[in-house]
């Protein structure tokens, strides 16, 4: 957002004062609409202080927001589509959902919108400006039913569509949650039993200079490099985990390499794979069954997916629709969807029926996800136990194999 003096001249009274805006034409329309009068001069000036400083301290508390939580988001669009399908001006609805909402971030942007479907401006226009923060998809959307002349059911497929999303990455927080706990535990007991106990045995290992088994050598060692390292190696952790997700969000090499790497992963690359495909096809079959042609549907369906590396694979998809490749050739060549998958796009495409059987797809894909996410603990339960069995093996071995060899010494010099 830039700043602009504007300078009129009303009732014979000249005034100056300051408009914010993102152009001078729009700040000339703004000014024009709020006060009125002739508009003798607009011209860029820089912020004011308070300004700056306000900026100042909203980009170091909010640094890493980008884009609008998707249950926020989701709200707002409900109560916006209502408020259209009741015939209540877009401007007036906007600025009523921008005064109830509690967040000052999301309140300027709503007014903005407002200020500038007053000045003249479409709404699709408006919302264009914030795309990174509400969505591309949310663009597309309001363009929609902008063209077809009913916002409120775009508004309402749009919530749909968001909502389905954001049930999605709910259930996999959910699902996740508790191997996560576990492990976390099972790691802080671990240290503590490394750091407390075993310097215990320590000193009764030290008196009889007896050769040590090799878990007790082992135990003795993490004992050592956790008492002696262990503040440095939880701060390098921390740099590292940090450094890690900067370099993950800004550096698209990186991201890529790592978007990569987890579809390897045990596991974790069946819940990526079968989430940011039922996303995908969930998008695209949502857009084409509105009348968005397919080569933007493709377009608009590719940016939900945020894993680097299936996105590429997708683009492929779009590209080759859009030089005349048949939609079921151009998936087969992304190499990601399976035969059954194309027989039922290639059915589609040749029955004029191709949003039913995306439909079905994204359908699929939600089962195939909702399927493992149901079953994540009988995945992950034998991994955990083999940990836990490992480590109280470790720990059984490393303390009762010395005391087992000195018990035998003692009873043999009686």
């Amino acid at each position: 957002m830039r700043y602009f003096n504007v300078i009129t001249i009303k009732r014979g009274k000249k005034t100056n004062f300051l408009i914010k805006s993102h152009d001078k034409k729009e700040a000339y329309e703004k000014a024009k609409l709020k006060y009125g009068g002739i508009i003798v001069r607009v011209e860029e000036t820089s912020a004011p202080i308070e300004e700056r400083l306000k900026e100042i301290k909203k980009n170091l508390l909010s640094s890493r927001r980008k884009k609008i939580k998707r249950d926020v988001l989701i709200a707002i669009i409900r109560q916006l589509a209502v408020m259209s399908n009741a015939g209540i001006p877009l401007h007036d609805a906007i600025q009523e959902i921008a005064l109830s909402t509690h967040d000052a971030g999301l309140r300027e942007i709503l007014l903005d919108i407002a200020d500038s479907i007053n000045a003249g401006i479409s709404l699709s226009q408006a919302v264009e400006k914030y795309k990174d923060q509400l969505g591309t998809l949310t663009v597309t959307m309001i363009k929609l039913g902008e063209q077809t002349g009913d916002m409120a059911y775009a508004l309402f497929t749009l919530a749909n569509i968001l909502e389905q999303i954001d049930e999605n990455v709910r259930k996999f927080k959910k699902a996740i949650r508790y191997p996560l706990i576990t492990l976390g535990a099972m790691a802080i007991a671990f240290t503590i039993l490394i750091s407390y106990v075993v310097p215990k045995f320590k000193e009764i290992f030290e008196k009889f200079h007896a050769e040590l088994p090799l878990p007790t050598r082992i135990l003795l060692g993490l004992e050592h490099i956790i008492n002696t390292y262990g503040p440095y190696i939880l701060l390098g952790l921390v740099v590292a985990l940090g450094v890690a997700i900067y370099l993950y969000r800004h550096n698209d090499q990186f991201k890529y390499t790592l978007d990569k790497a987890f579809l390897r992963i045990y596991l974790l690359k069946d819940i990526i794979f079968y989430a940011q495909l039922n996303r995908f096809t969930l998008v695209l079959t949502e857009l084409i069954k509105a009348g968005i042609p397919v080569v933007d549907a493709l377009d608009n369906a590719i940016k939900m997916v945020s894993n680097s590396y299936l996105k590429e694979r997708l683009s492929i998809v779009k590209n080759m629709v859009e030089k005349g490749s048949s939609i079921e050739e151009a998936f087969k060549e992304t190499g990601l969807f399976e035969n059954m998958i194309l027989q039922m796009i290639s059915a589609g495409e040749a029955s004029g029926q191709l949003d039913s059987m995306l439909q079905k797809i994204s359908e699929y894909y939600g089962m195939k996800f909702d399927y493992i996410l149901d079953n994540l603990s009988s995945y992950i339960e034998p991994i955990m136990l083999a940990i836990i069995a490992a480590l109280v093996l470790l720990l059984a071995l490393g303390i009762f194999l010395p005391m087992w060899d000195m018990a035998k010494v003692v009873q043999g010099g009686a």
